[in-house]
């Protein structure tokens, strides 16, 4: 039979899906903390993973899902928090833009999976479905009430998950996860009813910010929150060192991720040392250039006198604390270190 004959649909996606394959899980294994440092790995839209000096990982907001994968539903659901939020009825075109760079199921050692809101781009049934088959210990599930709920409609058992809501305070490991209120305007409006005249109370079972405080730093998570003056409570509450904000090119009509302008608003607020976008990279129709947000912090810090740099991080790429705290972007690790290892394999040097 020729090769033609036994490929499959089936046998290309297991062959090319996920496109990282098992690299980043083999890196993050592998990685060793020194004492005085963190580390981090941009999972894709706001899912991060971090290692501690103590060997704690903690994995927030992971998502290894997709967006639209068909135009034939012609309109939203009917109270889709885009619909309630913008009025408008069309099915959007929130295609995914960037791969999967984590394998969920070769998952091998996590101390706790926490998400910020229960949004289907912040919590994951692959990888809670990975974490309790593959990780032996009792991982906690951890988030406000409704991921909760989430988690439970999974098949998580209640025992393992933990309610959190703003002022909780939890400890991982090495790691004090702090909960915060979050400032995110669209799950105010997910709602499955007609809510136009009704106020809102279940702000804390829908949504929570997260203050990660390690031995070496604080990470402050921000999940898909708007920009909030009382960002600047926090920033007096905590010693924040570096801050992840959600950011993107909001179409017309819609006001759902922070404009450049906002992430600076933002950093200042929280007086961190080191700001990072996130979630600028995962929609197609809410694709941003982070090259926006350097612009309006140089036309301005001098001026402002900001005491923070952004960073411009790539999805699957590492960030060590405090080793990488001056740097401005990143790139990919560009390999051939071993170059000339071996005499090159050509027929004169000149074709070098």
């Amino acid at each position: 039979m020729s090769q033609i004959d036994e490929i499959t649909r089936e046998k290309w996606i297991l062959g090319a899906f996920p496109e990282w394959g098992t690299w980043l899980n083999e890196e993050i294994d592998a990685e060793e903390v020194k004492k005085g440092q963190f580390k981090m790995w941009w999972i894709g839209c706001t899912g991060l993973w971090i290692k501690t000096e103590g060997n704690t990982n903690i994995a927030i907001d992971l998502w290894f899902g997709n967006g639209k994968r068909s135009q034939k539903t012609k309109e939203m659901a009917k109270f889709h928090q885009m619909r309630n939020m913008t009025g408008g009825v069309a099915t959007q075109p929130n295609l995914r833009a960037m791969p999967i760079v984590f394998d969920p199921f070769a998952v091998t050692n996590v101390d706790a999976v926490l998400s910020t809101h229960y949004h289907n781009d912040h919590i994951d049934p692959f990888f809670a479905a990975a974490v309790m088959k593959n990780v032996k210990k009792e991982v906690p599930f951890i988030g406000p009430q409704k991921c909760v709920d989430k988690w439970i409609g999974y098949g998580v058992p209640a025992e393992r998950c933990k309610v959190v809501k703003p002022g909780d305070v939890v400890q991982v490991g090495d790691t004090k996860i702090h909960v915060t209120d979050s400032f995110d305007r669209t799950i105010i409006v997910t709602a499955e009813e007609d809510i136009r005249g009704k106020c809102p109370t279940d702000m804390d079972e829908k949504a929570v910010n997260y203050v990660i405080e390690t031995p070496a730093g604080t990470v402050y998570h921000s999940g898909d929150s708007h920009y909030c003056t009382y960002y600047a409570k926090h920033g007096k509450d905590f010693n924040i060192d570096i801050a992840f904000g959600s950011y993107g090119e909001n179409p017309a009509g819609n006001q759902d991720k922070m404009t450049s302008v906002d992430i600076i608003r933002m950093a200042e607020a929280l007086q961190c040392k080191v700001v990072i976008p996130y979630h600028y990279d995962v929609w197609t129709n809410f694709k941003a250039d982070p090259a926006e947000i350097m612009m309006v912090y140089n036309f301005k810090k001098d001026v402002l006198g900001y005491k923070f740099h952004p960073f411009i991080w790539d999805v699957g790429g590492k960030y060590t604390w405090p080793d990488d705290k001056d740097k401005l972007a990143y790139h990919y690790r560009r390999g051939f270190e071993d170059c000339f290892t071996e005499e090159p394999n050509v027929p004169y040097r000149s074709c070098l």
